[in-house]
């Protein structure tokens, strides 16, 4: 089946080569089952459109007929503007998917196209409400992300300030601490020199600090 399907399919054209084994078989055969019967449901579409194109002509036949025995009116008979009109009509017809030219089909084709127009309008215009609201919140939140960097700009230079004026503050304490223990080494040294040399306990640095006290 698989191969009388691809010789078909090519119509004479060399078949190209591939692995005969089940599973390729398999997959060609599931192909030719949905190919034959798209294949069928296309050609109950062509027979369906013969049928309704036999049933339009002879229905066009039948009223030609009618025009032309009854009223001896017939399409050559038309003058150009007439015929340009029975043209428009036929083209209106056919856009609107009327089933005949009454005014009742035309009526109700076009209070459907109305409505579906009043619809599509209602809805661009719900979804234009929809974006105005989406751009103003998306503003505002544009803004305030701005605001957000700005300030977190202002608090990252407010820190570095703070940071380095710190860091001065602490070098300051810093050479304090060392400069007083170096005045308190100097105090000591230059006591017991003055001891060294006689000086009474009681003038000392230590001893004025307690006698203040």
């Amino acid at each position: 089946q698989v191969t009388f399907w691809l010789k078909k399919l090519y119509d004479g054209v060399p078949i190209p080569e591939y692995e005969v084994n089940e599973r390729t078989v398999d997959i060609l055969h599931e192909v030719m089952e949905c190919n034959e019967e798209r294949d069928r449901d296309v050609m109950l579409l062509i027979e369906d459109m013969k049928e309704q194109t036999s049933k339009y002509e002879a229905e066009t036949e039948y009223w030609q007929d009618i025009l032309q025995e009854s009223l001896g009116f017939s399409e050559g008979n038309l003058s150009k503007e007439a015929t340009e009109d029975l043209m428009d009509l036929a083209a209106s017809a056919l856009e609107l998917k009327v089933e005949d030219t009454s005014l009742t089909s035309f009526y109700c084709a076009i209070n459907d196209m109305t409505s579906e127009l009043y619809e599509t309008k209602s809805r661009n215009e719900e979804m234009e409400l929809k974006y105005k609201t989406l751009s103003k919140k998306l503003t505002s939140a544009l803004m305030m992300q701005k605001q957000i960097e700005e300030d977190v700009e202002k608090l990252e230079k407010f820190q570095s300030a703070e940071k380095a004026k710190a860091e001065t503050q602490s070098s300051t304490v810093n050479f304090l601490k060392v400069k007083s223990k170096d005045l308190k080494i100097r105090i000591r040294n230059a006591e017991d020199e003055l001891v060294g040399r006689g000086l009474d306990q009681s003038l000392t640095h230590e001893a004025l600090m307690k006698s203040s006290e």
